[in-house]
């Protein structure tokens, strides 16, 4: 059976990565007005965190696309790592921006999750290993 609920929940990862970062890359300052942003962040900084944003939302794609199961734990811990360093960085500047932030991820969190837990309960949970998609097999 395949493992759906888990994959279809990074969709949401990529796409905010994804959206976030073109955002961040093009029109910085309406993009940061947006979301909630009273602090003042240089334009540079902020652009090149949406490239970076657009960097990872392409990892998580191919993460999808290849269907790297093994992998959809990781996103889950790489997130909450994200998390304690989003309220860290709202605890410092009482940016309105972080709590926003701090959503969306801790909704991708608990949807990444969920899944698993469904996924898990299927039968259908995470074996340790990644199959290697024929287009990228030795000899073909």
């Amino acid at each position: 059976m395949a493992r759906m609920t888990a994959r279809a929940s990074l969709f949401y990862l990529a796409g905010y990565l994804l959206l976030t970062g073109v955002a961040l890359l093009f029109v910085p300052q309406p993009a940061l007005r947006l979301l909630g942003a009273t602090g003042s962040y240089e334009s540079p900084f902020v652009q090149f965190t949406g490239a970076f944003m657009i960097a990872l939302g392409s990892v998580v794609t191919q993460i999808i696309r290849h269907r790297v199961e093994v992998l959809y734990p990781t996103t889950v811990a790489v997130r909450l790592f994200f998390l304690a360093v989003i309220v860290w960085l709202f605890v410092a500047t009482r940016d309105p921006l972080w709590l926003v932030i701090l959503g969306v991820v801790a909704l991708g969190v608990m949807l990444t999750t969920t899944g698993l837990l469904i996924d898990r309960r299927a039968g259908t949970g995470v074996t340790g290993t990644a199959e290697v998609p024929r287009s990228v097999r030795p000899g073909r």
